[in-house]
Formats: structure tokens, C-alpha cells, sequence
């Protein structure tokens, strides 16, 4: 055998031991757990699923142990997360590397990201340490939607998040993205359009209308779509969608005043220092508005807006209005729109069967 033919041989070898390795996840005990994460001495995230602490395997292999909270649903969120995590193996997606189910205590073990969440790099104006720069915010919009891309089309089964949101966006040394916690996510057939659900699930915010209410559909991939919508809003803005104002209880809807500043020719003035700058940010958010359209059949498919972030930005055109159904605000040609908290009052919720 010739030294190239060793070397092909050899990175074959590591690449099916990488994918046998992602594919079988360790079980540890919780006598394990406590020792990998040395008593849980480092704290390093808290969620409403479980707390977060920094462990380590060896010297040189960190991960990060997710000791979840008392299981809802009879565990659900546990044999979804380890179900789900042992068969996917792409880039843009979280390592398992193994899981604790041990009497009452269940905990799960990731490999360790050391940027930590995208939340922590969406950043305001005034925030210019947190700013990543423009071109890389595209390359982890692109990274995360390639992933969304390969759950709903690239496993054996279509995986749907329905929890799509920074806070589950995890960014590596290289700043690539990988999307994690799947507690959340339900599997159904790739012919299969619509999913049945018994309850609402993710994160308000990001909940696309139909998975919040059956009187805007069924919820399907479009659903993930939307979510990504509006995180790609907020990577955009650097600011969440809505931001609350106590002083006179009204909501500034930020996607909103993206669109109609957009609609009239401005530009989103939010960290643009050069042209090239105002185009990528012109393209991430008309494709995060491609996303939110209130109604499911008018949103592209994850497909299709990876090959629109991959795309020149100047064929972009800006999409229908997205928020008439929702709302019902008056168009104001750039300036920021309000709306009262009670937003989704009227709206039939899916009630809580499980």
C-alpha cells in the first residue's frame, strides 16, 4: 500500500470511527456525572429544562452535562433528546456523547462549545464588543439553516425542532454554529406534510401561529421555518423581536419595523460601516421576512432559503407583507409600530393533553 493510499485509508478509518462514535453515546452513572463535572463546581447555562455545567472526560476533552429537572410528560424531553441526538451526525448539529439515566436523576453529556450560545453575540448598537461583523452573522445563518435543512430532509425521517431559537444555537472555537436541545422535536415520515400535536410547544416569541393555534393550520417543517425567521430577525436587529416598554405597557414589534423600513428604501442602519455590510444585512433580513409569513404555505422550505443565503442578495426581492393576519398594526413607513400586550388573546390555544 503506497503512503497516499495509507493516508486515504487512515481518514476513512477516522471519519467511520467519528460517525460510529456520534452514533453509540456513553452511559454514565450519576457517580459519573458528579466526577466528570468535579461536584458541579462550573456552572455555565441554566434553562427551563435543566441547568448546564462545564465537565471534563480527559485532559483534553471537555463536554458540557445538561442535569435536567424533574421530567415532564413521563420523560418525554429525555427519550426525545437521546432518541433523537444518537442518529444525527452533521456539522451544524450537537454531539451527544452520552447520557445519564440513573434511578431519578437523568442528566445529558454534549461535547463542550467554548463560544456558548448565540444569544450571548446578538448584539445591540450599543454593545460594538459583541458585534461579530456581518459576514460572519451570514455564515452562521447559513450554517444553522443548513442544519435545519438536514433535519427536515437529509435523516431517514424528518425531524421537526419546534424549539428553534439563539439560546439553542451554540457556537464553537470557530464560531460555527450547532443546534441543540431537542426535547422538544417530534419525527414523522418525509411525505408526511403536517404533524399531529396535542399541545403547543417552543418558545413564545418564536412559535410559528399555527403551532400556537389551529386556527392558522397544522404544524409541519414550516413551522421550524418560521422560528428561523425570526431568530435570523434578531441576529439582524440585535435585539429581541419584541421588546417590552413598562413605562406605557405597549410592545415594539421589531420584524415589523424592519420590514417597513425596508419597504421604503432605507437602510437598517445597525452596524453598517461599509456597502458590503448593507447588502448582507439587507439579504439576512429579507430572507428572516421570507420566513415569518403568517400563513405556513406562503414560507419557503429550508432548501430553498439556504440557496437564498448562498445567493447573491441584490436578487432578492422583498416578500409580501407578513404580519396583517397577526396583528392588525398600521402600516407607518419606517417608523417603529406598537401594539398592546394582549396580543394572541382571542386565539384558540391548543390545550395541554399530555
Amino acid at each position: 500500500m503506497s503512503r497516499k493510499d495509507r493516508e486515504e485509508y487512515e481518514a476513512r478509518l477516522e471519519k467511520f470511527l467519528e460517525d460510529y462514535i456520534a452514533l453509540k453515546p456513553t452511559r454514565y452513572s450519576y457517580a459519573d456525572i458528579k466526577k466528570i463535572t468535579n461536584q458541579f463546581e462550573s456552572k455555565v447555562g441554566q434553562g427551563a429544562y435543566g441547568t448546564v455545567f462545564k465537565g471534563q472526560l480527559s485532559d483534553e476533552i471537555l463536554v458540557a452535562v445538561k442535569i435536567l429537572n424533574e421530567s415532564r410528560g413521563n420523560g418525554e424531553e429525555f427519550i426525545n433528546e437521546v432518541g433523537l441526538m444518537a442518529k444525527i451526525h452533521h456539522v451544524n448539529m450537537v454531539r451527544l456523547v452520552g447520557f445519564c439515566a440513573d434511578g431519578i436523576q437523568r442528566a445529558l453529556v454534549y461535547e463542550f462549545l467554548p463560544n456558548g450560545s448565540l444569544e450571548s453575540f446578538i448584539a445591540s448598537p450599543d454593545m460594538t464588543s459583541k458585534f461579530l461583523g456581518w459576514e460572519k452573522l451570514q455564515g452562521i445563518a447559513l450554517g444553522i439553516a443548513r442544519g435545519i435543512e438536514y433535519l427536515h430532509q437529509g435523516c431517514d425521517q424528518q425531524i421537526l425542532h419546534f424549539d428553534i431559537k439563539p439560546q439553542n444555537v451554540l457556537l464553537d472555537e470557530n464560531f460555527t454554529p450547532k443546534i441543540a436541545d431537542f426535547g422538544l422535536a417530534k419525527l414523522c415520515s418525509k411525505d408526511e406534510s403536517v404533524v399531529s400535536m396535542t399541545t403547543a410547544r417552543g418558545t413564545m416569541g418564536y412559535i410559528a401561529p399555527e403551532v400556537f393555534s389551529r386556527n392558522f393550520g397544522k404544524a409541519s417543517y414550516k413551522s421550524d421555518v418560521y422560528s428561523f425567521g425570526m431568530l435570523l430577525l434578531e441576529m439582524v436587529g440585535g435585539k429581541k423581536n419584541v421588546d417590552e416598554t413598562k413605562e406605557n405597557g405597549t410592545e415594539i414589534y421589531y420584524p415589523e419595523w424592519i420590514y417597513n423600513l425596508l419597504e421604503g428604501g432605507g437602510d437598517l442602519r445597525i452596524h453598517i460601516e461599509e456597502a458590503k455590510d448593507a447588502d448582507i444585512a439587507r439579504k439576512l433580513a429579507i430572507v428572516g421576512l421570507c420566513c415569518i409569513q403568517w400563513y405556513p404555505i406562503d414560507r419557503p422550505s429550508m432548501k430553498f432559503v439556504v440557496q437564498m443565503l448562498e445567493g447573491d442578495g441584490d436578487k432578492l426581492s422583498m416578500p409580501p407583507y407578513p404580519f396583517v393576519a397577526s396583528t392588525g398594526l398600521a402600516r407607518t413607513n419606517g417608523s417603529i409600530p406598537q401594539r398592546r400586550v394582549h396580543v394572541n388573546q382571542e386565539l384558540e390555544i391548543i390545550p395541554e393533553l399530555e
